[in-house]
């Protein structure tokens, strides 16, 4: 004849009830709520069935193409957004973010290089001399106005960075911010996402 030991019991039952009141307590801590999901159950649900695999050479080396070529579409929108992880590592970073900032809400003189360029070129090969002489002026007062422009553009810079970031190191920040001047706004990589003019 078993003995039932009652103190014992209502012990053992008190513990598992507490383990279960535990446990419920992590889970709710947690904010899951729910159990786990098996692997293909959550595969399942993010990508649909899995495709098929591929009969052939042909057909898994095309596959693999077009796989590549989906990575490529999507870094490459995500890098003109100015996606952290699209990007490369010269472009990366919040302080590189704040210098791209006050470059594209500035008017800056480096972003007409290219049209200056172009057409003090075009003057330098006419065979007329008073018009290649204009040429070589416009040229010539052009990179003073931009030495003069980018000084001011590199104190801008180091001004925004000290008073954001004042750890961060600033060697390198001024030179990427001229150098991002002189594209046309429309071609800068990343993209712009600052209006003219705006406050930074």
């Amino acid at each position: 004849m078993k003995l039932r030991l009652r103190g014992r019991r209502d012990r053992a039952g008190t513990t598992d009830a507490s383990s279960a009141d535990l446990t419920d307590q992590l889970v709710k801590a947690s904010g899951k709520g729910r159990p786990t999901p098996k692997r293909t159950e959550a595969q399942g649900r993010r990508t649909g069935p899995p495709p098929p695999p591929p009969t052939t050479r042909k057909e898994a080396y095309k596959r693999m193409r077009a796989q590549q070529a989906t990575r490529r579409v999507e870094s490459r929108q995500g890098a003109a957004r100015g996606d952290d992880s699209y990007l490369p590592a010269r472009d990366r970073g919040p302080v590189r973010k704040l210098v791209r900032d006050v470059v594209d809400t500035r008017r800056n003189v480096g972003s007409f290089f290219l049209v200056i360029a172009g057409v003090a070129l075009i003057g330098t090969v006419v065979p007329n001399l008073a018009v290649r002489s204009y040429a070589s002026f416009l040229l010539f007062a052009f990179f003073l106005l931009l030495i003069v422009d980018s000084v001011v553009l590199s104190r801008r810079i180091n001004r925004a960075v000290t008073e954001r970031f004042p750890d961060a190191p600033k060697r390198g920040l001024s030179w990427y911010g001229i150098s991002r001047s002189t594209m046309i706004r429309r071609w800068r990589f990343p993209k712009p996402d600052v209006a003219p003019d705006a406050e930074v």
